[in-house]
This record gives C-alpha cells, sequence and structure tokens, in this order.
C-alpha cells in the first residue's frame, strides 16, 4: 500500500475517533506555505457536496492534500490538468478519486432526467454506470471508472498510486475499492 494512502487512512481513523479535526491550520504552517509553497502528498478528486470535505474526512492541515471537487466527481479536461498538475508539478504521489454516499448526482441520474449543464454531469455518469439502479453500487462504479480513465489519460511514474475510495457520510468511514 502506497504510504500516502496509509497516512490518509489513518487520518479519517484519527477523524472517526477523536471527533475532533486536529490538521495543521495555524499561522505558522500558513505562512510556511507561502513561503515554501505547497507540497501536498494527495491529489483527492471528489464530489461538491458539503458533506464531504477531504481535509477534513482525513484529518489534513493547509497544504497536505490537493483538492479537486465537481459534482459527481466526473473528469474533463480541466480536472485531468489539474491532478497532471499536482502530480508533476507538486509532486503528489498519490491520486484518489473519492465517491460517496448518497451522491446526488449519481441519484439524479437514475432517478431524473437532467436538463441544461447538469445534464454534462448526469451523462458522463450514465455513460460508465450504464442500468445500474441501486444507488451505493453506481457510486462506486463511477468512482472506478474514474480511475480507470484517469490512469488511461495519465501516464504518471511507477511512484504514483491512482485509486478509488467511497467515504460513507453516516459513519465517515473511507473504504478504498
Amino acid at each position: 500500500m502506497n504510504n500516502t494512502l496509509e497516512q490518509l487512512l489513518l487520518g479519517n481513523k484519527k477523524y472517526l475517533t477523536e471527533c475532533a479535526y486536529t490538521g495543521d491550520i495555524t499561522s505558522n504552517r500558513r505562512c510556511d506555505t507561502s513561503l515554501h509553497g505547497q507540497h501536498p502528498k494527495a491529489v483527492v478528486i471528489t464530489c461538491s457536496d458539503s458533506r464531504v470535505v477531504p481535509e477534513i474526512i482525513f484529518n489534513a492541515g493547509i497544504g497536505e492534500i490537493f483538492v479537486i471537487r465537481c459534482a459527481g466527481n466526473v473528469m474533463d479536461d480541466t480536472i485531468l490538468g489539474s491532478i497532471e498538475y499536482a502530480v508533476e508539478h507538486l509532486h503528489s504521489d498519490l491520486v484518489m478519486v473519492l465517491g460517496h454516499s448518497c451522491c446526488g448526482a449519481v441519484t439524479s441520474t437514475i432517478n431524473s432526467t437532467p436538463a441544461g449543464f447538469t445534464k454534462r454531469i448526469t451523462d458522463k455518469i450514465k455513460e460508465v454506470i450504464k442500468e445500474e439502479s441501486d444507488i451505493e453500487k453506481a457510486v462506486k462504479i463511477n468512482a472506478l471508472a474514474q480511475v480507470k480513465l484517469i490512469k488511461n489519460v495519465l501516464k504518471f511514474e511507477d511512484n504514483v498510486s491512482v485509486c478509488a475510495a467511497v467515504y460513507d457520510i453516516k459513519t465517515g468511514e473511507v473504504e478504498i475499492l
């Protein structure tokens, strides 16, 4: 298992047991990152859902996680470019696609016919979940499909791991797929 992934999961255990956020958000940390830049070990692509906050879920402080958010955690060129930037320029060694339980984007894909720009998101999800009607299964299928897309499009060195995970908004636990 990737060392950075182990650190994230340890942070998630702290989050589950301590029920308090202890990530470093001090003025010293802000000053340090303003002077020396950010060096996030992990890139986390997750949903825009306000209940899914990777820095808190993984008990991480300022500059520790490069977070990219998009409803349904679907990929587009901007998100792929952001991932590429974090790996190549910030030297992140883990890319995680973090789906979550009760995902509104996946639910909309299954249970409604969105219009406008929302349809662009649900069309991408529908393309990978196909006829799956179980929301929690569809969340996993979607996260795994986004990982596959990342691996097919972005070619990283062997030291970079890419994985899918699902966050349970009720329990707070992260499951690696």
